[in-house]
């Protein structure tokens, strides 16, 4: 009889790009989880940095106002050699992050790596293995146009596999606003 109590909770996930976001939205239901959609945003054909980021900060409010999840799990910037190219993904996954907050929605970020052990068991796994796994797992046939479309719904299905396993909803801190997120993180403030 538990089994009526089940909360049910959507999670968005994102891996952010300034070339191509890649996204991805499950359903948990206790322990089950289902896919909704995945998808990319295609910013290659703008030019202008300032447009790619006002792009990626209105699709990211328009999934959110669309299936209304009830948290974003997004992949932090890897350490990259190109300081450059680090801090355009920096500031794509801020924007998308501020897309989040100003809807409200919990925001909980995971180490690319992290993700990569989550879904395969390997840290170092390729984005192939991660997706034929997600392909498995949520019983899919269709192949994403591109990998970053799993890498978005991998970020979901490892938050959604850290409630499972730890019993909370993450490993990593979580933020409902920018207060709690300013108070929490003093010296990220300047």
């Amino acid at each position: 009889m538990e089994q009526l109590n089940v909360k049910e909770r959507i999670i968005l996930g994102i891996d952010p790009g300034t070339a191509v976001m890649g996204y991805g939205l499950i359903k948990e239901m206790g322990s089950k989880i289902e896919l909704i959609s995945l998808g990319v945003i295609k910013m290659e054909k703008i030019d202008d940095h300032m447009l790619k980021l006002q792009r990626i900060f209105e699709k990211t409010v328009h999934l959110i106002d669309n299936y209304h999840p009830d948290c974003l799990a997004i992949e932090a910037p890897f350490y990259g050699k190109n300081i450059q190219v680090m801090l355009k993904l920096g500031r794509a996954q801020g924007v998308a992050m501020a897309a989040a907050l100003s809807r409200n929605v919990t925001i909980t970020e995971y180490a690319p790596r992290k993700i990569k052990q989550a879904i395969t068991g390997n840290g170092n796994a390729t984005k192939e293995q991660v997706a034929a796994m997600l392909q498995n797992l949520l019983k899919f046939n269709e192949t994403p146009e591109f990998l970053d479309a799993t890498d978005g719904l991998a970020v979901a299905v490892c938050h959604s596999f850290q409630k499972i396993s730890t019993g909370k909803s993450g490993s990593k801190k979580s933020y409902s606003g920018w207060e709690t997120f300013v108070k929490d993180n003093p010296k990220k403030i300047v």
